[in-house]
């Protein structure tokens, strides 16, 4: 018996489906999505209409689209990967020509209901697409420099056309998404290194290059890494989202100033606080405790995604289900280091918490994947 027909003989059907699902990481991704609700209500000032409302309809929406996904057999999204991947080129190219914009940026295509943003769907696309090439290739060329090297191509495609928007945030994602894969599916690690090595070469270059007759950048983007080093040195200026938020950090303290007792919020200091700055607002009402609690739920999420990978025989959707779990990790760990001050801020949303209506459908839509990975597993 092959192993396709064992897997059919051995995976759930119809109805019963539903039983197979991972129902604690729906609870979890459930919980996690009721904080960003109640964090854009507080927001709001206490209206559920601006944000919190809107948000909530696009999580319904984006649960019965996991529901969907992960009641399709894995093979079904394992067949479509490069369908999928194309898909979101062309609208990254169609973003490009025709795309709404939206504080200088275009990046998103106007459906009414919604504004889609393409470069959140290639996030995903890209798991996809080299989970499946990695699923087909022997293990033997992995570390080929002709089969490296087409990966490569494929990822650096949609980052390409993200910088073009620009969108550094998202191309950074795509780039360290797309590498983690890679590592996932087998490449060796002395790629990475070497890649590694030329980037802190070129780091260290640009420093050294400053003040010099071959400066390598301006002396405005010098004033900008300054500012992010030392956010005083502009407290009015470029460093003022970073020190709005750091205030906004320290003064919860450990149980935070209460729900919707945010001096920062309140008297309107911190930007963008419904969006990538929503972190400061959630730590600033509920304390260190809070913070911990959310970062808690976000861990737990990661391992519920790895365990699936751990549990599956099927190469394809152990690798999707990594690529998923490290996609995630990206996003909480990119903005909460960015509203520290440990990374520069490059507009990554808090997932499932940040206002947005295209993260959102994009992760549930990719953890429908890791329940599709679940369901359809031999047993």
């Amino acid at each position: 018996m092959s192993f396709l027909e064992y897997s059919l003989k051995t995976t759930p059907t119809g109805l019963s489906k539903l039983l197979y699902f991972n129902w604690p990481l729906i609870v979890l991704v459930s919980t996690v999505a009721g904080f960003g609700f109640m964090m854009l209500y507080s927001v709001a000032g206490g209206s559920m209409d601006r944000w919190a409302e809107p948000q909530m309809i696009r999580f319904g929406l984006g649960m019965g689209v996991m529901f969907v996904v992960g009641l399709v057999p894995i093979w079904f999204w394992r067949n479509v990967s490069g369908v999928a991947y194309v898909v979101s080129i062309l609208l990254l190219l169609y973003v490009e020509f025709f795309g709404a914009i939206g504080g200088g940026s275009q990046r998103w295509i106007d459906l009414g209901f919604v504004r889609l943003q393409p470069s959140e769907m290639a996030k995903i696309t890209i798991v996809m697409l080299l989970a499946a090439y990695y699923d087909w290739l022997p293990p033997r060329r992995q570390s080929h420099p002709l089969y490296v090297l087409i990966p490569v191509v494929l990822i650096l495609i949609p980052v390409l056309l993200t910088l073009r928007q620009p969108d550094l945030g998202t191309a950074l994602l795509l780039l360290v998404g797309g590498a983690a894969v890679m590592f996932i599916g087998g490449v060796h690690w002395l790629y990475f290194a070497g890649v590694g090595a030329i980037g802190a070469g070129g780091i260290a270059a640009v420093f050294a290059s400053r003040g010099t007759d071959w400066q390598l950048i301006e002396d405005y983007q010098f004033r900008r890494i300054d500012t992010f080093l030392d956010p005083s040195l502009a407290p009015l200026g470029d460093g003022y989202h970073i020190t709005q938020s750091q205030i906004a950090l320290g003064s919860g303290g450990w149980n935070g100033r209460g729900f919707m007792q945010g001096t920062q919020i309140r008297g309107d200091f911190l930007p963008e606080a419904h969006t990538d700055f929503i972190f400061p607002t959630l730590a600033e009402e509920f304390g260190f405790v809070g913070g911990t609690f959310l970062l808690t739920l976000y861990v737990l999420i990661l391992v519920f995604c790895i365990v699936t990978a751990m549990q599956t025989r099927d190469r394809y959707a152990a690798i999707v289900s990594l690529g998923v779990a490290f996609t995630f990790f990206l996003y909480f760990a990119i903005n909460m280091a960015m509203v520290m001050g440990l990374a520069p801020v490059v507009g990554v949303p808090l997932p499932l918490v940040s206002y947005g209506g295209s993260a959102m459908l994009v992760l549930l839509a990719a953890f429908g994947l890791v329940h599709s990975a679940n369901i359809h597993r031999p047993r």
